[in-house]
Parts: structure tokens; C-alpha cells; sequence
């Protein structure tokens, strides 16, 4: 577990009475992308904010390349490279397109600009947002504020963002929900490219199984907050562990159901 890119460590979070999550343990390599799963209210999304910072953890520690961040805010632990794409979107809706991809650029760099400043003084930031743009098939819609763009290109917004940040981690919250037909092959793609980094690992929380089955190497369950399983996805699938806590439902009617 010492090699891991990114480790939690007996991480639990505790509102009153209740544990969202249960002193979970895992370690993810890099060149990796694991789905995380389980029926509503078993504590994924609770598990991501645990590790980007948007919840404190009540016990436990995450340590992203070696080093403690447990007692970093959000936007510390994004400078150290932890990035996520939300479940619902996260964007500046009154600013353009562009904007947005230049506000997460600079945010890159050594001094950051306005971004009102002269376009002329941070040309290499504009060449990565526009990489971005073209890659999520958002280019012709640069100077379109984001308020009036369609869900579905608010969330390939978001990823663009995402890689425009080129964390060391990267984390989607079910990236594709929302999305028509046609738009979601486009984000799953890009997906797949950012898988084969060997120096990236990617947690992915999805309840979509042939998504999971196109792209993960890896699946952790939870189940009422705790870690049910841990595996390559056909023996997590097939784990008398899993049957046990969907009591006897196979994991794929859990999925639809959720």
C-alpha cells in the first residue's frame, strides 16, 4: 500500500448518530480506475468529499503521493492534485465558456492573471483550455456563457475543466448523468484516454453497469457506509459478500435500481 498514488486509511465520517462512512481503508495505484459502488445512501458520495475536502473526516487519514493532506482545505488538496468533476455541476454560469477553462488554468500557474488581463500575457494558458475545448467538442461554443448551454455541455464543461487541471487524481461523480444518448460516448472516451496514464489514477462513481464494465479495472463496494468488497470487477460481481449484503439480489438488479 506504500506505492499507492492516493490512500485512505480507517477514513469515517460521523453526522450525529449517524456514520456516513465507516472506517474504510483503501489504497489506489496509479495507471488505475476504480469504480465505486453500491445502492443510494451507502456513503459514495460521503467517501469523495472525505477525500477532496468538502467534508472533515471525524477519524481516519488520506495521504495523496506519500503525504498526509487530512488537514488540508479543498483548495489545498486541489493544488496537491486532487480533482473532481460533481454530480451536479460546478461552474461559474455567468462567465463564458472560455472563462471557465482559463480561471482553472491560471489557477496552474505561478502568478495568476485576471481574466480580463491581456490575452497576449498567458497564450500558453489559452493553448490548454483550448486543447480541452476541442477534445469535449465544446470549441465552437467558447464565447457562450455557460448559463446557456445545455446540461449536457455543462458537464463536458466540467471535464474539460478537469483535464485542463491535469490533477494527479481524478474524480467522477457519475459524469455521464443527465446526458443524452449521443453526448455521453464523448466524456467516456476522454475517460478512457486519461486511463492510460500510468502516472493518473481515476475513481469513478457510477451506477451504470456497462460503464463500469467498459472501464474499470478495479471495483469497491459500499454498503451502509462500510467496505463490502474489494476486487477485479468480475469477482466483486460474483462475491458471496456482495449477494449477502443486496440480500440475495445479484449486483446488477442493485444497480438498476439505484
Amino acid at each position: 500500500m506504500s506505492s499507492a498514488l492516493l490512500k485512505t486509511q480507517d477514513l469515517t465520517a460521523r453526522f450525529g448518530g449517524h456514520v456516513a462512512v465507516n472506517a474504510v481503508s483503501c489504497a489506489f495505484q496509479a495507471g488505475s480506475l476504480t469504480a465505486i459502488i453500491g445502492p443510494n445512501g451507502a456513503g459514495k458520495t460521503t467517501y469523495f468529499d472525505l477525500i477532496s475536502g468538502q467534508v472533515n473526516a471525524s477519524t481516519g487519514r488520506v495521504y495523496l503521493d506519500g503525504h498526509d493532506i487530512s488537514r488540508m482545505s479543498v483548495a489545498s488538496r486541489t493544488r496537491a492534485g486532487i480533482g473532481r468533476a460533481f454530480q451536479l455541476t460546478n461552474l461559474f454560469p455567468d462567465l463564458t465558456v472560455m472563462e471557465n477553462l482559463r480561471l482553472v488554468a491560471q489557477s496552474k500557474s505561478a502568478r495568476p492573471a485576471c481574466i480580463w488581463s491581456m490575452a497576449s500575457r498567458h497564450k500558453g494558458l489559452i493553448a490548454i483550455a483550448e486543447r480541452a475545448l476541442e477534445q469535449v467538442q465544446l470549441a465552437d461554443q467558447r464565447k457562450q456563457t455557460v448559463s446557456e448551454l445545455s446540461h449536457g455541455d455543462q458537464r463536458k464543461l466540467e471535464v474539460a475543466m478537469l483535464m485542463t487541471l491535469d490533477p494527479l487524481v481524478y474524480m467522477f461523480d457519475e459524469p455521464t448523468a443527465g446526458m443524452s444518448m449521443d453526448e455521453a460516448p464523448v466524456v467516456l472516451e476522454l475517460i478512457a484516454q486519461l486511463k492510460q496514464r500510468t502516472d493518473r489514477t481515476i475513481l469513478l462513481v457510477e451506477h451504470k453497469m456497462e460503464v463500469i464494465r467498459a472501464l474499470a479495472d478495479r471495483i469497491i463496494v459500499l454498503h451502509n457506509g462500510a467496505l463490502a468488497a474489494d476486487g477485479a470487477p468480475e469477482d466483486v460481481m460474483n462475491s458471496d459478500i456482495v449477494q449477502e449484503a443486496y440480500i440475495g439480489r445479484g449486483l446488477e438488479g442493485v444497480l438498476d435500481a439505484v
